[in-house]
């Protein structure tokens, strides 16, 4: 009887004993290396780079943003560039000066430069934000990087003393620094409740189409375009050369700018009787 007792007791344990080490098993598949994947290895991408560097109205409220507008028009128009966007919503000019290195290091052929818009909204002084967005740009000038500045304003209801100095301060920056400027970012859309979010800050999805139609005008004289998307037909690249013509290009970026600027001046003479120069 003992014998057979001591018998049941050894089958048991011997029993447990194969349980437990059944129950590892996964955990030793877990381990196991992953299967070669079957996708195809990244092809790298060697356009010259744009990057859109600011706040959310740069990052967009998802899922759209001018970025992604600005990439589609690049490339219908044959414009081979990637544009990068940098945005990250509630950056001040503090935060941007803070990245302006990642900036740098992607080697961009131009940066579309928009902060301040959040440091208006917390009443940050003028001359703060201003010395931030100087020191941006001598980091990218020193860097031989070209900068294209998109302005931003405020409400009326910040107060003239507040208001007219910060929207003069993007003009200021672009005549001291020799740089492309567009004054008002949102010109085409903020009158627009069709054109903005609920929010009555950010443009909705066609808000940002026509947006990033604005920043492309602007910069189609600074950019180089592919000859020849579809064909290398003799009558595509007599187009490509024509439109690449110096003296053509340039009236564009004229008029995008002062047109811009305009729209912007008589804003603030609607809004605030605050008259701003916008040379």
């Amino acid at each position: 009887m003992e014998t057979r007792r001591s018998t049941l007791i050894l089958a048991a344990c011997l029993f447990l004993i194969a349980c437990g080490s059944k129950s590892e098993a996964p955990h030793q598949e877990e381990r196991a290396p992953a299967e070669q994947s079957s996708a195809k290895p990244r092809v790298e991408d060697h356009r010259p780079v744009i990057v859109a560097f600011g706040d959310s109205l740069t990052a967009g409220v998802v899922p759209a943003n001018y970025p992604d507008a600005l990439q589609r028009l690049l490339d219908e128009n044959g414009y081979r560039y990637r544009v990068d966007n940098q945005g990250v919503s509630g950056d001040t000019s503090t935060d941007g000066l803070a990245r302006i290195d990642n900036v740098i290091a992607v080697h961009p052929a131009l940066v579309l430069l928009e902060f301040g818009g959040n440091d208006g909204l917390r009443g940050i002084p003028v001359e703060a934000t201003r010395k931030n967005l100087e020191e941006m740009i001598e980091k990218l000038k020193a860097a031989q990087i070209r900068i294209v500045l998109l302005g931003i304003t405020l409400p009326p209801n910040y107060g003239p003393e507040y208001v007219a100095p910060f929207t003069a301060m993007f003009p200021a920056l672009a005549k001291k620094y020799k740089l492309t400027l567009m004054p008002f970012l949102l010109v085409h859309v903020y009158r627009d409740s069709n054109l903005m979010r609920p929010d009555g800050i950010h443009p909705n999805g066609r808000g940002n189409e026509i947006v990033a139609k604005d920043v492309f005008d602007l910069i189609r004289p600074l950019l180089t375009r592919t000859v020849g998307r579809t064909s290398s037909s003799a009558a595509d690249v007599l187009v490509g050369l024509v439109n690449n013509i110096p003296n053509r290009a340039k009236p564009d970026k004229v008029t995008a700018q002062n047109r811009a600027a305009r729209a912007s001046k008589r804003f603030w003479i609607c809004h605030s009787n605050v008259t701003v120069s916008t040379k």
